[in-house]
């Protein structure tokens, strides 16, 4: 029996240019009717965590995820959402999503350390942490919290796709990024724009 193809909505985008903006990306469509959830289970968080490379422990087995884990990482990423957002357009934030953050960013985070056994010139970097997936989400609100506090929040944008809510970190050299992709949204747009453009010149 051929299993079914995967939805291509359930893999996660790594293009926010940032660990939590990656994270935020983690619920899709959030100015549409039915927001997509990336994130419906214990085990795709686990997934999230290894594939942005937050997992601790050399070997490749997934973090320890708890419901509890999971219902904390939603409420986190809301927070984080709003906070960044209501940072880009220059208004106050909410102080219960700056509490919520800032105890977040407090928890113990991800330790780096130094692998021993590998052959090469340099020893590999392997993450340590006693409670690894709050430890993920710790690093993760760190991150939030020096990004919202850095210039660099004046290069985070949202993809101007009206069907699309990702936020990202223009690292462009000009600065004129519009999309969260060009493989996703930026293609989208340019079929779109050749289709009005066809059906504009059929019409004359």
């Amino acid at each position: 029996m051929t299993s079914p193809a995967p939805d291509p909505m359930s893999a996660f985008p790594f293009i926010g240019g940032r660990p939590c903006l990656n994270f935020v990306a983690t619920l899709g469509r959030r100015h549409g009717d039915a927001p997509f959830e990336r994130l419906p289970d214990t085990g795709a968080l686990a997934r999230w965590i290894a594939e942005a490379d937050l997992r601790a422990g050399a070997d490749d087995a997934p973090a320890r995820v708890t419901e509890g884990d999971l219902a904390y990482a939603r409420t986190l990423r809301e927070a984080l959402y709003r906070l960044v957002r209501t940072a880009m357009d220059s208004a106050a934030p909410d102080p219960a999503d700056i509490a919520q953050v800032n105890e977040a960013a407090a928890r113990p985070d991800l330790a780096p350390q130094l692998g021993e056994g590998d052959d090469g010139p340099r020893p590999p970097l392997r993450w340590k942490a006693a409670d690894p997936a709050p430890a993920a989400l710790a690093t993760v609100a760190r991150d939030a919290v020096l990004l919202v506090a850095s210039p660099l929040l004046a290069r985070v944008k949202e993809c101007e796709n009206p069907g699309c809510s990702l936020l990202f970190l223009d690292d462009s050299q000009a600065r004129r990024r519009r999309w969260c992709s060009m493989d996703r949204c930026g293609n989208l747009a340019k079929v779109a724009g050749y289709r009005s453009r066809s059906r504009a010149a059929s019409t004359r």
